[in-house]
Formats: C-alpha cells, sequence, structure tokens
C-alpha cells in the first residue's frame, strides 16, 4: 500500500496539522475545504452560492493534484452552517455534479471555521497512476 500526502498552491494552504488530501493506492481523500481564496487565504464573504462554488473549486483543485477529478469522486460530505440554505448550495452543486453524481451527506452544523456557510470534502478515485 502506497500513502502520501498532497499539498498544492491552487487550493487554499492547510490552516491547521493535516493535508489538503491523503492519497492511499488509487483512493483520494480530501479535508474539508473552505470557501477561502487560494491566492490571498482570504475568506470569499458572500452569499452560499458564491462560497459554494469556490469550496467545489477548491476541491476541484485538490482533486487535480491528487491524479483525479471531480468525475471520480465516489463520496462528498457537505457542511453547511444553516440548513435553510440547503436549497441555494444544491443548485450550485448540481452545476459541478450534473450527470451520475456521487454518493453524498449533508449537514447542519453549529459552525465552521471562519464562521464559512459551507465546507465539502470528498472520496474520489485517482484515474493517474
Amino acid at each position: 500500500m502506497e500513502r502520501y500526502t498532497i499539498q498544492t498552491d491552487a487550493a487554499p494552504a492547510a490552516v491547521g496539522p493535516y493535508s489538503q488530501a491523503v492519497v492511499l493506492d488509487r483512493i483520494v481523500y480530501t479535508s474539508g475545504q473552505l470557501p477561502m481564496d487560494p491566492e490571498t487565504g482570504a475568506l470569499v464573504p458572500a452569499s452560499i452560492e458564491v462560497q459554494t462554488r469556490r469550496v467545489l473549486d477548491n476541491v476541484q483543485a485538490v482533486l487535480e493534484a491528487s491524479g483525479s477529478d471531480l468525475n471520480h469522486v465516489l463520496k462528498i460530505t457537505c457542511f453547511i452552517s444553516d440548513m435553510e440554505n440547503f436549497a441555494a448550495m444544491n443548485a450550485v452543486y448540481a452545476e459541478y455534479f450534473p450527470a451520475e453524481p456521487p454518493a453524498r451527506s449533508c449537514v447542519q452544523v453549529a459552525r465552521l471555521p471562519k464562521d464559512a456557510m459551507v465546507e465539502i470534502e470528498a472520496v474520489a478515485m485517482r484515474v493517474e497512476p
């Protein structure tokens, strides 16, 4: 079994003692991604739609650095700070997974780091050897 960590400048740097992703053989486990601009490290202070788009772009960047992509995601976990935002978050999410979407859980949490509205983590298959 081969295990290694991923670090890419195309996604926000980890804000604690964790990796952006861990690869074990052909499976990629991403850490939860926040709506942070990878260039500035600042939270995108906007609507749930804008934050969801930024989060999914960050997930995509980490997956690509891992040798995977959104088409090979097996499972997503979404954390949102307010279930009232579920429909709006879901509409943006559907743009990223238009056909055969992955399995998914979505839970409301009391609070997210940096007071973000959404955080998303993924499990995917690597497509590059």
